[in-house]
């Protein structure tokens, strides 16, 4: 009788599936692979210290408005810390998750607000920083229409910045020094102590016309760019 040979070949048959079904279920147990986000730039991104995007769990600021290039006024919020350019006529706003807020009023960055300081040119410089020329008053469509306390103005990307005291922006009993010819620039304007060797003349008032300039004021400085282009002055030396 050949009873248990056919046992035995029945039982590795049965073995072989076994085998068989365990390699297809261990086959089968495997995790398919995520796919990555795609980072873009929109209200809520994250945004890594050198400024590019990243997964929001290591981000240093996020995205908090898009904006056009330059952004116009009120497309970001104020809180804003940094504008980058990201694109053909696109910007995002970017606020820093923790301190410094280089967009609070006088950090230098941001959007410029009232408070900031600018240099000639119109472009912001926090204001513990050396070079600027005046600290943001306010802003208006045109100079004629800044608001009272504007000492002088600059042109901005959108509008007029009307800038108010502090820096390089002369103010009535300021003292300047002589410049070295009477139709200058704001730039070559140089503000110095009243009590300084080089104190030339105190400011007596800001006219449009020479003749409207006090009956005190032998001399005069006149810009040719500026809200207001006549300087009169009280002479101090000769």
């Amino acid at each position: 009788m050949d009873t248990v040979p056919k046992l035995a070949v029945a039982g590795l048959a049965v073995t072989a599936a076994l085998v068989a079904l365990c390699g297809a279920v261990i086959a089968g147990s495997g995790v398919a692979e995520r796919p990555r986000p795609v980072l873009r730039w929109t209200p809520g991104a994250c945004v890594t210290g050198e400024l590019a995007l990243t997964a929001c769990n290591g981000g240093d600021s996020e995205v908090v408005a898009m904006a056009a290039d330059p952004p116009r006024p009120g497309e970001c919020p104020v809180d804003t810390d940094e504008v980058l350019r990201v694109g053909v006529g696109r910007t995002a706003c970017v606020r820093n998750f923790l301190e410094p807020h280089p967009g609070a009023p006088g950090g230098g960055g941001g959007l410029l607000r009232p408070g900031d300081c600018v240099t000639l040119d119109g472009r912001e410089r926090a204001c513990s920083r050396p070079g600027w020329y005046g600290r943001v008053l306010t802003f208006a469509d045109e100079p004629a229409a800044c608001s009272a306390g504007t000492l002088d103005t600059l042109d901005g990307d959108t509008h007029v910045i009307c800038l108010g005291r502090g820096g390089q922006v002369l103010d009535r009993g300021a003292c300047v020094a002589e410049p070295a010819t009477d139709v200058i620039a704001r730039s070559a304007v140089t503000r110095v102590p009243c009590d300084s060797p080089h104190a030339w003349a105190r400011v007596s008032s800001f006219e449009v016309t020479p003749a409207r300039c006090p009956p005190s004021s032998k001399r005069y400085l006149r810009a040719d760019e500026g809200y207001r282009p006549v300087t009169c002055l009280s002479v101090l030396s000769q």
